[in-house]
């Protein structure tokens, strides 16, 4: 794949299984989310490090979610690292110049460049989605960002208003201004409901700036699943 980016990288499979492959050369690093790490050449190598309290391995503990991130150096010679998300989807990616920050849901985050910082501290959406907080990460800096998704990525151009199901966000430019709603209809008694269902709530966006959604979201599937889950007998 010919790209602009300060790292080489491909990524093959997608748009249901991505696999994103990173050719980094001599004394090249990144930061991956722990867990990602599907193979990689014996020259590349894997430390623990923190790095101003967020760090290129850190633990941020938000309403219950977790999040891991691991540096990957290769040592003298080049060499290629595989990554793999957590789940079946696609993979994106995105420059940062220097002018421009992203925001990205936590989940979401694959990797970045060393010259990328990752603000653990934007909170944003922090305990409104679906019974569970959805914890935010802002990135800035230079360089390289790829984000993951449950299913296909689609990238959508807003220009002024747009409204999506907060299940679906994966990714956004920090030029379009947010807001969480209720969906119409939804009283106020069975918002409760509405969220732990996986309904009822909305992000509506404005400015104008690129945004990121899935085509598919794990709600809807968790609570397909939910009948047929083990459970005690008395």
């Amino acid at each position: 794949m010919l790209n602009k980016s300060a790292i080489n990288y491909r990524i093959e499979h997608n748009p249901a299984y991505a696999f994103l492959i990173l050719k980094l050369q001599a004394n090249q690093m990144v930061m991956v989310e722990a867990g990602a790490m599907a193979a990689m050449d014996s020259s590349i190598k894997m430390k623990s490090k923190m790095k101003g309290g967020l760090g290129k391995s850190f633990s941020r503990m938000l309403g219950g979610e977790s999040l891991f991130l691991s540096e990957f150096t290769a040592q003298n010679q080049s060499g290629e690292l595989y990554l793999s998300p957590g789940v079946p989807g696609d993979i994106g990616h995105y420059l940062l110049t220097g002018n421009n920050s992203l925001v990205i849901q936590s989940s979401d985050f694959v990797a970045c460049a060393s010259t990328v910082e990752i603000d653990s501290q934007f909170q944003g959406f922090k305990g409104f989605f679906s019974g569970e907080s959805l914890f935010l990460l802002k990135a800035t800096g230079q360089g390289d960002v790829w984000f993951s998704s449950y299913g296909a990525i689609l990238e959508v151009d807003v220009k002024g208003s747009y409204v999506v199901d907060t299940g679906y966000i994966v990714a956004f430019e920090d030029t379009l201004n947010y807001n969480v709603e209720v969906m119409g209809g939804l009283s106020f008694r069975n918002l409760r409901t509405g969220i732990l269902g996986g309904e009822g709530l909305v992000c509506r966006f404005s400015g104008n700036g690129k945004l990121w959604i899935q085509s598919r979201c794990l709600y809807p599937l968790m609570n397909f699943l939910n009948p047929f889950r083990p459970t005690k007998s008395d």
